[in-house]
C-alpha cells in the first residue's frame, strides 16, 4: 500500500468514526416500550376513518393461492386490518419461492405456507381471525370451497365479503368467475406475472378490456363461452419479455417463464388496495 493510499484510508476511518459520533442515536439500543407504544392502526384511519377501518376488522376475505401474489396481497390485506382470512394453498415454502413470496424465508422452507401465512397474521394482527385449507384449489372443488368460506363467515355472524384469485390453472380460475357469478360473490381475479418487468403497466380492469396478456387472451376467450359477463382482472399491459425456453425442454414444462423479484409482490398489493378501498367504501366495485 502507497503512503497516498494508506492516507485515504486513515481519511475514511476517521470520516466514519466522526459521522457515528454525530450520529449517536444509531449506535443506541432499542427502547422495547418506546417501540411498543401507540397504536398498529392510527396512519390507518387518518385516510380510512374510524368507520371505514370498523368495516375492514368485520370483513371476510378469501384468498385463494399464496404464492407471489397471494401472500404479499395477504400480508396487505393483514396489515391493512381485516379481521377475518380464510386461506387456500397446498404447497409448501420451497427455495424457489425465496425471489418473490412474503412468506418465503430460509427459516420457513418446507414448512405449509398456509401454516407460515397463519402465523405472518399472528405476528401482524394477534386479533384477526385466520381459517386455512391446506389442499389444492381445483376445477372440481371450488365450488364446495366458496361454500365453507360462506359457512366460516356466517357462522361468525358475518358474510363472505370478498373472494381473491390468486391461483395459476385457467380452468379454476374460470370455474371461479362462473360460480362468484352465480353467486353474487365479489371476485378480484390475478393474471399472469410470468416474463413482465414494469409494474407501472398493471392495470386493474374487466377481462374484457385487456390487452397483451395471453393468460387474458385464453380467459376471455373462454370466458366468452361460459357466459361470464364480467370479471375484474389485474393484469400487466406490458408485452412479455420474449425468453428461449430452456434447451431441451419439453414444451408442457414452461421453463421460458421467468418472474422478477418485485411484480408479484405489487401486484398482491395492487389487489390488497383494491380490496381495502372497496370494503372500507372508499372506492365502489
Amino acid at each position: 500500500m502507497t503512503a497516498v493510499d494508506r492516507e485515504a484510508l486513515e481519511a475514511c476511518d476517521a470520516g466514519d468514526a466522526q459521522a457515528a459520533e454525530a450520529r449517536p442515536e444509531v449506535m443506541e439500543p432499542c427502547d422495547a416500550a418506546e417501540a411498543s407504544a401507540g397504536d398498529a392502526s392510527e396512519k390507518l384511519e387518518l385516510i380510512m376513518g374510524a368507520d371505514g377501518l370498523a368495516r375492514l376488522a368485520a370483513a371476510h376475505v378469501a384468498v385463494l393461492g399464496l404464492g407471489g401474489v397471494g401472500s404479499n396481497c395477504v400480508e396487505a390485506l393483514a396489515r391493512g386490518g381485516v379481521g377475518h382470512l380464510f386461506l387456500v394453498d397446498r404447497d409448501i415454502v420451497q427455495v424457489s419461492n425465496i425471489n418473490r413470496q412474503a412468506i418465503a424465508f430460509r427459516s420457513t422452507l418446507g414448512q405449509r405456507k398456509v401454516d407460515v401465512a397463519r402465523a405472518m397474521i399472528a405476528d401482524i394482527n394477534p386479533s384477526a381471525k385466520v381459517e386455512t385449507r391446506h389442499m389444492l384449489v381445483l376445477r372440481e372443488n371450488v365450488g364446495a370451497l366458496l361454500d365453507e368460506a360462506r359457512a366460516w363467515a356466517e357462522a361468525d355472524g358475518g358474510t363472505l365479503d370478498y373472494v381473491v384469485d390468486a391461483i395459476d390453472t385457467v380452468s379454476t380460475k374460470l370455474a371461479l368467475a362462473e360460480i362468484a357469478q352465480e353467486r353474487g360473490i365479489a371476485l378480484i381475479s390475478s393474471m399472469g406475472a410470468a416474463n413482465k418487468l414494469h409494474p407501472e403497466a398493471l392495470r386493474i380492469t374487466d377481462l374484457y378490456d385487456t390487452v397483451n396478456c395471453p393468460l387474458c387472451r385464453i380467459m376471455r376467450k373462454e370466458g366468452r363461452k361460459r357466459g361470464i359477463r364480467h370479471l375484474r382482472v389485474l393484469y400487466s399491459a406490458e408485452e412479455p419479455v420474449r425468453v428461449p425456453p430452456r434447451e431441451g425442454a419439453a414444451r408442457s414444462e414452461r421453463s421460458n417463464l421467468g418472474t422478477a423479484s418485485f411484480m408479484p409482490p405489487i401486484m398482491g398489493q395492487m389487489i390488497a388496495g383494491a380490496v381495502l378501498r372497496e370494503l372500507a367504501l372508499l372506492d365502489k366495485a
